[in-house]
């Protein structure tokens, strides 16, 4: 089969690789749609837990190609994606009902080969029927499986007001999934001003261009503070620069991916005198269902995010655009 394959830290080729052989519990899945996530690119300038030579790809859609000796829920042709999370379910935090925080935890595309190739193999226990969706919007089922895990931590109320640093197209997920959650006002800040048009489509009841003159706009529209603030860049300046706009007993979600090794400063007194939360969401908990349904009853629009479709033959240009193309969205391969 054909595949994209990092073999080196920086070094990507189209490879010819061997079709994956389904164990009996697995299921082989003939992959239609596969997206650029950011830890992709984390793991292509090896900045993440991977070992080389990997095909990766963890956001994806596709057919059932062939199923083993013990599947019982999934039959060849059925329309399919899969969670790409393996945890061990035997450590103390798989017995928590805590898989993401799993000591063990390995990941398809991440710990072993994943989607950015025509197969995959996944067990039968991660792998979601689509129904209708189409495979384009499916390969955003588990990013929006991420965002569904951190709402449930952060808890919005009716009536909350939001504010989310980055529109691209995780920032565009959060802020759907933020207002379906009852928040009345969301906010996006974004240094990129179609991303913000993007977010506005979106449902963002305001968007702010990320310059000197956002401090004092974002301080206008909440004078007391927003109920929740989210990083969805993944730039350590940015998240340091997010408590200033949290009301107190406000909340400060850590969503966006920063380098391993960095910091940022905070006032633990303020932390402590305006009674902040700061919460951390890390990958799926459990929550491909719910992502499914509100793609499914279209309470989430993700198709608009798609700004590539590339053939596994662009796979080096698809990876050039992820780090370097001020308009893309979503890059997906179709395969």
């Amino acid at each position: 089969m054909k595949a994209g394959q990092i073999t080196h830290p920086n070094e990507v080729h189209v490879v010819t690789a061997a079709v994956p052989e389904p164990g009996p519990d697995d299921v082989l899945i003939r992959v239609h749609a596969a997206g650029i996530c950011g830890t992709d690119v984390h793991i292509l300038r090896g900045e993440y837990e991977a070992h080389y030579p990997l095909i990766p790809g963890h956001e994806f859609s596709g057919e059932v190609a062939g199923v083993g000796a013990n599947v019982t829920r999934f039959h060849v042709g059925e329309r399919v994606t899969a969670d790409p999370n393996i945890p061990c379910n035997r450590c103390l935090f798989c017995q928590r009902n805590e898989p993401n925080q799993c000591r063990h935890l390995r990941a398809v595309g991440v710990t072993r080969d994943g989607a950015f190739a025509e197969y995959v193999v996944v067990h039968e226990g991660n792998v979601f029927p689509i129904g209708d969706i189409s495979y384009k919007a499916a390969a955003l089922i588990e990013p929006l499986a991420c965002v569904v895990w951190g709402l449930k931590q952060v808890e919005v109320q009716p009536g909350d007001s939001a504010l989310i640093f980055g529109a691209g197209p995780m920032g565009c997920l959060l802020l759907q999934a933020v207002k379906h959650a009852g928040a009345a006002r969301v906010v996006a800040v974004d240094t990129v001003p179609w991303r913000l048009e993007m977010a506005e489509h979106l449902g963002a009841t305001e968007t702010v261009l990320a310059d000197p003159d956002s401090p004092a706009i974002l301080n206008q529209l909440e004078p007391d503070g927003f109920d929740l603030v989210t990083d969805a860049t993944g730039i350590p300046a940015v998240l340091e620069g997010a408590f200033q706009y949290a009301r107190p007993r406000g909340k400060i979600w850590v969503f966006g991916v920063t380098p391993r090794d960095a910091s940022v400063r905070f006032s633990p007194y303020e932390v402590f005198r305006k009674d902040l939360k700061i919460i951390g969401s890390f990958a799926v908990n459990r929550t491909f269902p719910q992502s499914i349904a509100l793609i499914q009853q279209g309470a989430v629009q993700v198709e608009p995010l798609v700004s590539h479709e590339l053939g596994l033959d662009e796979f080096e240009r698809g990876f050039e655009l992820a780090q370097t193309d001020p308009k893309r969205m979503k890059i997906q391969f179709v395969v």
